[in-house]
């Protein structure tokens, strides 16, 4: 039983509930960004492809540039979100006030008589 609790505590610890949450919310947002770059982007960009569509575009025998382009313009817009998410968040760390000095504990009060009986 003691493997059991063990591995309960672990899958239960904060970090790792936060990591599915992310993970699952991770996915979903890719398919936001696949279907955002598949179905806005693209149709915008293939005009400028000479042949029309650019899903099939091919280099070679099999070697398909197109699906290429659409998973790296996929992976930078994904890239940029993330980093304006990031940088908002350290945008509000800082704003937040730093807590106002807490006074002398007792002992340090008692210390500073003393200090100040020396001196007399």
């Amino acid at each position: 039983m003691g493997m059991l609790s063990e591995f309960k505590n672990f899958a239960m610890k904060g970090n790792i509930v936060d990591l599915a949450v992310a993970v699952i919310i991770g996915g979903a947002f890719g398919k936001i960004v696949s279907s955002f770059v598949g179905d806005v982007v693209m149709p915008c960009v293939n005009p400028l492809i000479p042949g029309g569509d650019w899903k099939t575009i091919e280099v070679g025998p099999g070697v398909k540039l197109g699906s290429f382009l659409g998973t790296v313009v996929d992976f930078v817009i994904i890239a940029f979100v993330i980093f304006m998410a990031i940088k908002a968040l350290d945008k509000m760390k800082k704003a937040e006030p730093a807590p106002a000095p807490a006074g002398p504990t007792e002992d340090q009060k008692l210390l500073m008589e003393i200090r100040d009986a020396l001196k007399k």
